[in-house]
């Protein structure tokens, strides 16, 4: 069948025409929200002042009362996968401390309870950069299957990762007195190198790889003694076959008198370079959890808030808080105001 264009334009332009004056209509009531709250702020805006002044006046008797507080970090890394015993632990800290059993943590850590009696909570985090993250991304990207890779994105990824398995860690210490730092994060890493089955495995891996070892060196060894033989060899015949003189030739210098001593002096230095790697491995399996930065005795001045990724100073928080309350109970108010004006109509 024929179409009506001229019909079926103007009902294209009223359907653009509708959607207009709808979101017109959206963005007139937001206006009208926006205005409504700025007049609504200037009315109360004597009584938002003191809020924030009182908000001022709270954080600054608490702060004073409470002394200031002392932050201290350590970067932790991590040579096995102790990253959830390490989270667990730490969790399991800053329960004794909630609790103020600083007896419990005192055994924990081995140290004097003096130590640790001004200590206010523990934190780990992750401390990883953002390409670092996605150098992890698309590596737990090849480990997956295809179809289930195309599907995963590094948003999800982020979500449902588990931040104690990246290597390198940060342990933020708080406390309310700013000595002996060190004596606690010491006492950390010796607690997490001492776990017996992290102890265990570490013991396994050493072994296995001593007695790796041990093969490449008697390989060396019987490499070093085909050497000589065939040395050996190749001198009584060449003194065979031109007297006295003696001499070796390499492969590659004459088709018809090659030697493979080149090809076992090469096996060797692979051999050798094998030990190397070992040896490194072994320096780098000597300790459970190690220390990338100096155990600082001392810490800073901390007294802030974190929320939603941004620090304020605590008696800013407190008068932003306060104005917060304040506007909201005032706007409670007015609302109630205006619903009573409905309410002989119910």
């Amino acid at each position: 069948e024929e179409v009506d264009l001229v019909q079926l334009l103007k009902l294209i332009g009223s359907g653009f025409k509708s959607i207009a004056i709808f979101i017109g209509h959206i963005l007139n009531k937001f206006f009208f929200v926006f205005v409504w709250i700025v007049f609504f702020t200037k009315k109360n805006i004597l009584i938002l002042i003191i809020s924030a002044f009182v908000g001022l006046l709270f954080g600054y008797i608490v702060e004073y009362k409470m002394g200031p507080l002392y932050k201290s970090s350590m970067i932790i890394k991590q040579n096995y996968n102790t990253g959830k015993s390490l989270y667990n632990s730490l969790e399991y800290f800053n329960g004794l401390l909630a609790e103020g059993d600083f007896d419990a943590l005192s055994k924990e850590l081995l140290i004097d309870t003096s130590y640790i009696s001004s200590i206010k909570d523990f934190k780990m985090e992750s401390f990883i950069t953002e390409n670092q993250r996605y150098v992890e991304y698309n590596n737990y990207l090849k480990g997956l299957d295809s179809v289930l890779a195309s599907e995963y994105d590094y948003d999800t990824y982020l979500k449902e990762i588990d931040e104690s398995i990246y290597t390198t860690q940060l342990l933020t210490i708080s406390a309310t007195t700013n000595d002996n730092f060190n004596l606690v994060f010491e006492a950390i890493s010796s607690k997490m190198n001492s776990i017996p089955f992290f102890k265990r495995v570490q013991e396994r891996d050493i072994r296995e790889l001593e007695n790796t070892a041990l093969a490449l060196n008697a390989a060396i060894r019987e490499s070093d003694s085909l050497q000589e033989t065939y040395k050996k060899v190749l001198e009584n015949t060449l003194d065979l076959e031109n007297g006295s003189q003696t001499s070796i030739t390499f492969e590659g210098t004459d088709d018809n008198n090659r030697t493979r001593e080149y090809e076992l002096y090469k096996s060797d230095i692979g051999l050798r370079k094998e030990l190397v790697s070992i040896e490194r491995a072994k320096e780098n399996k000597e300790y459970i959890v190690e220390t990338l930065s100096n155990t600082p005795s001392k810490g800073f001045i901390d007294n802030t808030v974190e929320i939603m990724d941004l620090r304020l100073s605590f008696k800013l928080f407190c008068a932003i808080f306060c104005v917060s309350i304040t506007f909201f109970i005032l706007m409670g108010l007015t609302f109630l105001k205006f619903l009573k004006k409905y309410e002989d109509e119910i």
